[in-house]
């Protein structure tokens, strides 16, 4: 056997307790969590149609619900809820260019996947920043 054959690096399957030693590429980072946030608002999505619908229904419930969206937690779930929306939204527009270029190389995938945080954190901020009365 060839000397380079044998110290050719070898890649197989990760273990459970080799997950802290890898280093996952930022094109994964936002596959997963392009999924975890479509989970979020399909698993949320109940508890917004109740609120919408609640709050429809008379003057004095929306005035109530109105008042429940001043608690800071409240605000926190709201974001999270608008955060899923935005990444969900961007990575999804990222998904579909991929497929309707049969793919991307890496470098590409990974300027795509830059190019999701560099529009979904940004747009996420001014919504945390309009929901905490910064302006």
């Amino acid at each position: 056997m060839p000397e380079a054959a044998k110290n050719r690096p070898q890649f197989r399957n990760i273990h459970v307790t080799q997950l802290a030693n890898y280093r996952l590429p930022l094109a994964g980072f936002v596959s997963i969590l392009h999924r975890i946030s479509g989970l979020l608002m399909f698993a949320l999505l109940p508890f917004i149609l109740y609120l919408l619908d609640n709050s429809l229904t008379s003057e004095n419930t929306f005035d109530y619900f109105k008042g429940f969206v001043h608690y800071p937690l409240v605000k926190l779930i709201i974001l999270a809820i608008v955060w899923a929306y935005l990444h969900h939204f961007c990575a999804g527009i990222r998904h579909l260019a991929m497929d309707t270029h049969h793919g991307l190389d890496k470098d590409s995938a990974r300027k795509s996947a830059l190019g999701v945080f560099l529009i979904s954190i940004p747009l996420a901020a001014l919504v945390a920043l309009k929901l905490f009365g910064v302006f």
